[in-house]
Protein backbone atom coordinates (compact mmCIF):
# COMPACT_ATOMS: atom_id res chain seq x y z
CA UNK A 1 0.00 0.00 0.00
CA UNK A 2 1.03 3.44 -0.84
CA UNK A 3 0.71 6.56 1.28
CA UNK A 4 0.80 10.35 0.04
CA UNK A 5 1.03 13.02 2.45
CA UNK A 6 -0.58 16.00 2.03
CA UNK A 7 -2.36 19.37 4.40
CA UNK A 8 -5.89 18.70 5.75
CA UNK A 9 -8.59 19.97 3.64
CA UNK A 10 -8.06 23.30 2.39
CA UNK A 11 -10.63 25.25 0.70
CA UNK A 12 -10.18 26.96 -3.23
CA UNK A 13 -8.58 30.45 -2.82
CA UNK A 14 -11.49 33.10 -3.05
CA UNK A 15 -12.46 36.62 -2.16
CA UNK A 16 -13.41 37.26 1.35
CA UNK A 17 -15.68 39.82 1.87
CA UNK A 18 -15.95 40.83 6.30
CA UNK A 19 -18.93 40.25 8.02
CA UNK A 20 -19.51 41.46 11.15
CA UNK A 21 -15.78 40.45 12.76
CA UNK A 22 -14.52 36.68 11.60
CA UNK A 23 -11.57 34.83 13.49
CA UNK A 24 -10.07 31.92 11.95
CA UNK A 25 -8.63 28.97 15.01
CA UNK A 26 -5.07 28.24 14.91
CA UNK A 27 -4.38 26.46 18.32
CA UNK A 28 -6.14 26.38 20.81
CA UNK A 29 -4.78 28.25 23.63
CA UNK A 30 -4.57 31.19 20.67
CA UNK A 31 -7.96 30.64 20.05
CA UNK A 32 -9.03 30.81 23.02
CA UNK A 33 -7.57 34.69 23.42
CA UNK A 34 -8.74 35.70 20.23
CA UNK A 35 -12.38 35.27 20.50
CA UNK A 36 -11.90 36.60 24.07
CA UNK A 37 -11.05 40.17 22.09
CA UNK A 38 -13.16 39.80 18.90
CA UNK A 39 -15.92 37.40 19.55
CA UNK A 40 -17.54 39.25 22.20
CA UNK A 41 -21.16 39.36 21.14
CA UNK A 42 -23.75 41.60 22.74
CA UNK A 43 -26.76 43.39 21.22
CA UNK A 44 -28.40 41.76 18.53
CA UNK A 45 -25.57 39.56 17.79
CA UNK A 46 -24.62 35.97 17.37
CA UNK A 47 -21.98 34.09 17.80
CA UNK A 48 -21.38 30.49 15.87
CA UNK A 49 -18.22 27.98 16.09
CA UNK A 50 -18.21 26.15 12.48
CA UNK A 51 -15.92 23.37 11.55
CA UNK A 52 -18.15 23.73 7.80
CA UNK A 53 -15.24 26.09 6.25
CA UNK A 54 -17.22 26.64 3.03
CA UNK A 55 -19.16 29.16 1.99
CA UNK A 56 -20.77 30.04 5.08
CA UNK A 57 -19.14 33.61 4.71
CA UNK A 58 -22.22 34.56 2.14
CA UNK A 59 -25.24 32.67 3.97
CA UNK A 60 -23.88 34.98 6.77
CA UNK A 61 -24.34 38.17 5.31
CA UNK A 62 -27.65 37.40 3.98
CA UNK A 63 -28.69 36.29 7.16
CA UNK A 64 -27.94 39.84 8.64
CA UNK A 65 -29.15 41.55 5.44
CA UNK A 66 -32.29 40.20 5.81
CA UNK A 67 -32.78 40.28 10.12
CA UNK A 68 -30.27 42.84 11.10
CA UNK A 69 -28.52 40.30 13.23
CA UNK A 70 -25.07 40.41 13.23
CA UNK A 71 -22.92 36.96 12.98
CA UNK A 72 -19.50 36.88 14.65
CA UNK A 73 -17.89 33.92 13.80
CA UNK A 74 -15.36 31.18 14.68
CA UNK A 75 -13.70 28.58 12.02
CA UNK A 76 -11.62 25.88 12.89
CA UNK A 77 -11.03 22.46 13.37
CA UNK A 78 -14.03 20.20 14.27
CA UNK A 79 -12.25 18.39 17.49
CA UNK A 80 -10.78 21.85 18.36
CA UNK A 81 -13.87 23.56 18.45
CA UNK A 82 -15.83 20.96 20.55
CA UNK A 83 -12.81 20.48 22.76
CA UNK A 84 -12.56 24.44 22.97
CA UNK A 85 -17.00 24.69 23.73
CA UNK A 86 -16.20 21.97 26.19
CA UNK A 87 -13.56 23.91 28.50
CA UNK A 88 -15.49 26.92 28.01
CA UNK A 89 -18.79 25.00 29.60
CA UNK A 90 -21.05 28.15 30.37
CA UNK A 91 -18.70 30.84 29.62
CA UNK A 92 -18.44 30.17 26.28
CA UNK A 93 -19.48 32.94 23.89
CA UNK A 94 -20.75 30.23 21.14
CA UNK A 95 -24.67 30.25 20.38
CA UNK A 96 -24.61 28.18 17.18
CA UNK A 97 -22.03 25.22 16.80
CA UNK A 98 -22.22 23.94 13.00
CA UNK A 99 -19.97 20.89 11.69
CA UNK A 100 -19.42 18.60 9.09
CA UNK A 101 -20.27 14.84 9.46
CA UNK A 102 -22.86 12.81 11.41
CA UNK A 103 -20.05 11.49 13.92
CA UNK A 104 -19.36 15.13 14.66
CA UNK A 105 -22.44 16.18 15.71
CA UNK A 106 -22.58 13.06 17.36
CA UNK A 107 -19.56 13.54 19.68
CA UNK A 108 -20.89 17.12 20.32
CA UNK A 109 -24.26 16.04 21.34
CA UNK A 110 -22.25 12.91 23.98
CA UNK A 111 -20.37 15.86 24.91
CA UNK A 112 -23.40 17.45 26.22
CA UNK A 113 -22.49 20.51 23.97
CA UNK A 114 -25.97 21.04 22.48
CA UNK A 115 -29.59 21.34 23.96
CA UNK A 116 -32.57 20.35 22.90
CA UNK A 117 -34.79 22.30 20.67
CA UNK A 118 -38.58 22.22 19.95
CA UNK A 119 -38.79 23.83 16.61
CA UNK A 120 -41.74 22.67 14.15
CA UNK A 121 -39.94 24.71 11.65
CA UNK A 122 -36.74 22.21 11.49
CA UNK A 123 -38.97 19.26 12.18
CA UNK A 124 -40.67 19.99 9.01
CA UNK A 125 -38.21 21.34 7.14
CA UNK A 126 -35.71 18.73 7.75
CA UNK A 127 -36.45 14.65 7.63
CA UNK A 128 -35.75 13.28 10.50
CA UNK A 129 -33.41 10.88 9.68
CA UNK A 130 -30.96 13.61 8.96
CA UNK A 131 -31.41 15.13 12.57
CA UNK A 132 -30.99 13.81 15.92
CA UNK A 133 -33.96 11.87 17.62
CA UNK A 134 -34.07 14.26 20.68
CA UNK A 135 -33.45 17.00 18.24
CA UNK A 136 -30.10 18.41 19.70
CA UNK A 137 -28.74 18.91 15.78
CA UNK A 138 -30.03 19.04 12.46
CA UNK A 139 -28.63 18.22 9.12
CA UNK A 140 -27.95 21.27 6.96
CA UNK A 141 -26.42 20.11 3.98
CA UNK A 142 -26.18 16.91 2.28
CA UNK A 143 -22.90 15.03 0.81
CA UNK A 144 -23.51 11.92 -0.64
CA UNK A 145 -19.81 9.89 -0.63
CA UNK A 146 -19.78 7.49 -4.26
CA UNK A 147 -17.18 6.36 -6.89
CA UNK A 148 -15.60 8.57 -9.08
CA UNK A 149 -13.50 7.00 -12.20
CA UNK A 150 -11.47 7.78 -15.33
CA UNK A 151 -13.84 7.07 -18.57
CA UNK A 152 -10.76 6.90 -20.24
CA UNK A 153 -9.14 4.43 -18.78
CA UNK A 154 -13.06 2.49 -17.78
CA UNK A 155 -15.59 2.57 -19.66
CA UNK A 156 -19.14 2.79 -17.91
CA UNK A 157 -19.87 -0.85 -17.74
CA UNK A 158 -16.45 -1.58 -16.26
CA UNK A 159 -16.98 0.86 -13.41
CA UNK A 160 -17.51 -0.71 -10.04
CA UNK A 161 -21.04 -0.18 -8.85
CA UNK A 162 -20.80 -0.94 -5.14
CA UNK A 163 -17.70 -0.02 -2.10
CA UNK A 164 -17.59 -3.40 -1.53
CA UNK A 165 -16.62 -4.54 -5.31
CA UNK A 166 -13.41 -2.37 -4.55
CA UNK A 167 -12.25 -4.92 -2.19
CA UNK A 168 -11.88 -7.45 -4.85
CA UNK A 169 -8.35 -7.96 -6.06
CA UNK A 170 -9.50 -7.02 -9.76
CA UNK A 171 -8.91 -3.42 -8.03
CA UNK A 172 -5.50 -3.99 -6.50
CA UNK A 173 -3.31 -0.99 -7.74
CA UNK A 174 -5.96 0.80 -9.56
CA UNK A 175 -7.49 2.08 -6.42
CA UNK A 176 -7.44 5.57 -4.47
CA UNK A 177 -9.29 6.32 -1.08
CA UNK A 178 -9.02 8.93 1.54
CA UNK A 179 -7.23 8.41 4.60
CA UNK A 180 -7.89 6.58 7.81
CA UNK A 181 -7.97 9.55 9.86
CA UNK A 182 -10.22 11.45 7.82
CA UNK A 183 -14.10 12.08 9.27
CA UNK A 184 -15.98 10.98 6.31
CA UNK A 185 -14.18 7.74 5.33
CA UNK A 186 -14.91 6.93 9.12
CA UNK A 187 -18.46 7.65 8.01
CA UNK A 188 -18.48 5.13 5.28
CA UNK A 189 -16.98 2.60 7.14
CA UNK A 190 -19.50 3.13 9.84
CA UNK A 191 -22.14 2.64 7.17
CA UNK A 192 -20.37 -0.43 6.69
CA UNK A 193 -20.68 -1.65 9.90
CA UNK A 194 -24.35 -1.06 10.52
CA UNK A 195 -25.43 -2.51 7.10
CA UNK A 196 -22.92 -5.60 7.03
CA UNK A 197 -21.82 -5.90 11.00
CA UNK A 198 -18.38 -6.33 11.93
CA UNK A 199 -17.11 -9.44 10.66
CA UNK A 200 -18.17 -8.29 7.18
CA UNK A 201 -16.89 -4.92 7.03
CA UNK A 202 -13.71 -5.76 8.50
CA UNK A 203 -13.03 -7.76 5.19
CA UNK A 204 -13.92 -4.96 3.19
CA UNK A 205 -11.87 -2.74 4.51
CA UNK A 206 -9.14 -4.97 4.54
CA UNK A 207 -9.72 -4.93 0.75
CA UNK A 208 -9.41 -1.35 0.69
CA UNK A 209 -6.20 -1.18 2.37
CA UNK A 210 -4.61 -4.01 -0.23
CA UNK A 211 -5.36 -2.50 -3.29
CA UNK A 212 -5.46 1.03 -2.66
CA UNK A 213 -3.15 3.85 -2.88
CA UNK A 214 -3.90 6.14 0.06
CA UNK A 215 -4.81 9.99 -0.09
CA UNK A 216 -5.18 12.57 2.52
CA UNK A 217 -7.20 14.81 0.07
CA UNK A 218 -10.47 14.19 -1.62
CA UNK A 219 -8.91 16.77 -4.04
CA UNK A 220 -5.70 14.72 -4.72
CA UNK A 221 -7.64 11.55 -5.19
CA UNK A 222 -9.87 13.41 -8.13
CA UNK A 223 -6.64 14.66 -9.64
CA UNK A 224 -4.62 11.49 -9.99
CA UNK A 225 -7.67 9.83 -11.53
CA UNK A 226 -7.82 12.99 -13.80
CA UNK A 227 -3.87 12.24 -14.83
CA UNK A 228 -4.66 8.34 -15.09
CA UNK A 229 -2.78 7.11 -12.05
CA UNK A 230 -5.58 5.68 -10.33
CA UNK A 231 -8.48 4.44 -12.22
CA UNK A 232 -11.11 4.26 -9.81
CA UNK A 233 -11.75 6.05 -6.17
CA UNK A 234 -14.47 7.68 -3.85
CA UNK A 235 -14.79 10.65 -2.64
CA UNK A 236 -17.37 13.47 -1.87
CA UNK A 237 -19.53 14.67 -4.75
CA UNK A 238 -19.20 18.10 -4.39
CA UNK A 239 -15.37 18.09 -4.63
CA UNK A 240 -15.66 16.70 -8.11
CA UNK A 241 -18.80 19.37 -8.53
CA UNK A 242 -15.99 21.89 -8.17
CA UNK A 243 -13.60 20.85 -10.56
CA UNK A 244 -16.13 21.30 -12.89
CA UNK A 245 -17.38 24.10 -12.13
CA UNK A 246 -13.51 25.32 -12.81
CA UNK A 247 -12.92 22.93 -15.79
CA UNK A 248 -15.55 21.23 -17.60
CA UNK A 249 -12.95 19.38 -19.31
CA UNK A 250 -11.89 17.57 -16.14
CA UNK A 251 -11.96 14.00 -17.11
CA UNK A 252 -13.38 12.37 -13.70
CA UNK A 253 -17.13 10.99 -14.26
CA UNK A 254 -19.80 9.71 -11.30
CA UNK A 255 -21.60 6.99 -10.16
CA UNK A 256 -23.61 6.81 -7.63
CA UNK A 257 -22.51 3.72 -5.77
CA UNK A 258 -24.81 0.91 -4.45
CA UNK A 259 -27.73 1.70 -6.71
CA UNK A 260 -28.98 -1.49 -7.07
CA UNK A 261 -29.50 -2.33 -3.14
CA UNK A 262 -29.36 0.30 -0.42
CA UNK A 263 -27.81 3.10 -1.88
CA UNK A 264 -25.00 5.53 -2.09
CA UNK A 265 -23.45 6.82 1.74
CA UNK A 266 -24.90 10.16 2.30
CA UNK A 267 -23.25 12.25 5.07
CA UNK A 268 -24.41 15.97 6.18
CA UNK A 269 -23.11 19.23 7.72
CA UNK A 270 -25.31 20.23 10.45
CA UNK A 271 -25.82 22.21 13.38
CA UNK A 272 -26.96 22.92 17.26
CA UNK A 273 -27.79 25.70 20.02
CA UNK A 274 -24.84 25.64 22.50
CA UNK A 275 -25.99 23.94 25.88
CA UNK A 276 -25.22 27.43 27.10
CA UNK A 277 -26.37 29.90 24.16
CA UNK A 278 -26.56 33.53 26.05
CA UNK A 279 -29.46 33.93 23.02
CA UNK A 280 -31.53 30.56 22.56
CA UNK A 281 -34.25 31.77 20.79
CA UNK A 282 -32.21 33.81 18.23
CA UNK A 283 -29.72 30.99 17.97
CA UNK A 284 -32.95 28.92 17.11
CA UNK A 285 -34.28 31.35 14.83
CA UNK A 286 -31.06 31.16 12.62
CA UNK A 287 -30.93 27.81 12.58
CA UNK A 288 -34.43 27.70 11.59
CA UNK A 289 -33.24 30.10 8.59
CA UNK A 290 -30.50 27.82 7.42
CA UNK A 291 -33.13 25.14 6.99
CA UNK A 292 -35.41 26.95 5.05
CA UNK A 293 -34.65 30.39 3.05
CA UNK A 294 -30.63 30.11 3.67
CA UNK A 295 -30.74 26.84 2.29
CA UNK A 296 -29.88 27.92 -1.56
CA UNK A 297 -27.07 30.34 -0.25
CA UNK A 298 -25.61 27.65 2.09
CA UNK A 299 -25.27 25.03 -0.52
CA UNK A 300 -24.41 26.96 -3.76
CA UNK A 301 -20.88 27.99 -3.02
CA UNK A 302 -20.00 24.20 -2.33
CA UNK A 303 -21.55 22.44 -4.57
CA UNK A 304 -23.57 20.36 -1.88
CA UNK A 305 -27.49 19.22 -1.85
CA UNK A 306 -29.96 20.90 0.43
CA UNK A 307 -31.23 18.87 3.61
CA UNK A 308 -34.88 20.49 2.81
CA UNK A 309 -36.07 18.02 0.42
CA UNK A 310 -38.83 21.21 -1.13
CA UNK A 311 -35.01 23.39 -2.26
CA UNK A 312 -33.67 22.30 -5.26
CA UNK A 313 -29.84 21.28 -6.01
CA UNK A 314 -27.85 24.03 -7.37
CA UNK A 315 -27.96 23.62 -11.16
CA UNK A 316 -24.14 22.50 -12.05
CA UNK A 317 -24.87 19.44 -9.45
CA UNK A 318 -28.42 19.01 -11.16
CA UNK A 319 -27.30 19.10 -14.70
CA UNK A 320 -24.13 16.92 -14.12
CA UNK A 321 -25.43 14.45 -11.78
CA UNK A 322 -28.63 14.47 -11.07
CA UNK A 323 -31.35 15.90 -8.20
CA UNK A 324 -31.92 13.93 -5.47
CA UNK A 325 -34.86 12.38 -7.21
CA UNK A 326 -32.32 10.98 -9.67
CA UNK A 327 -30.65 8.43 -7.58
CA UNK A 328 -31.28 5.71 -4.31
CA UNK A 329 -29.86 7.36 -1.23
CA UNK A 330 -29.06 4.98 1.85
CA UNK A 331 -31.53 5.24 3.95
CA UNK A 332 -29.23 4.58 7.50
CA UNK A 333 -30.16 7.23 9.80
CA UNK A 334 -27.12 9.99 10.53
CA UNK A 335 -27.40 9.24 14.42
CA UNK A 336 -26.69 5.58 13.61
CA UNK A 337 -23.37 5.35 11.64
CA UNK A 338 -22.69 8.78 13.73
CA UNK A 339 -22.72 6.59 17.07
CA UNK A 340 -20.43 3.89 15.51
CA UNK A 341 -17.81 6.31 14.59
CA UNK A 342 -15.52 4.62 17.51
CA UNK A 343 -16.16 1.10 16.51
CA UNK A 344 -14.95 2.45 12.71
CA UNK A 345 -11.88 4.50 13.61
CA UNK A 346 -11.01 0.95 15.83
CA UNK A 347 -11.90 -1.52 12.64
CA UNK A 348 -9.89 0.44 10.33
CA UNK A 349 -7.13 0.14 12.37
CA UNK A 350 -7.29 -3.90 12.58
CA UNK A 351 -7.42 -3.93 8.92
CA UNK A 352 -4.28 -1.87 8.59
CA UNK A 353 -6.01 0.81 6.49
CA UNK A 354 -3.51 3.83 6.83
Amino acid sequence: MHHSSHPNDVPPPRRRRPIGRRVALGALAAAAALVATSCGGGGDTLVVYSGRHYNIEAAFEQYTEETGVELEFLTGNDAELREKLAVEGDETPADVYITVDAGNLAAAAEQGLFQPLESDVLQSAIPAELSDSEGRWYGLTLRARTIVYNPDLLAADEVPTTYEELAEPEWDGRLCMRNASNVYQQSLVASLIAHHGEDEALRIVRGWADNAEIFSNDVLILEAINDGLCEVGVTNHYYLGRELDENPEFNVALAWANQDDRGVHVNISGGGVTAAADKPDEAQAFLEWLATDGQEVLVAGNHEYPANPDVPADPLIATEFGTLDDFVRDPLEATVFGALNPDAIRLMDEAGYG
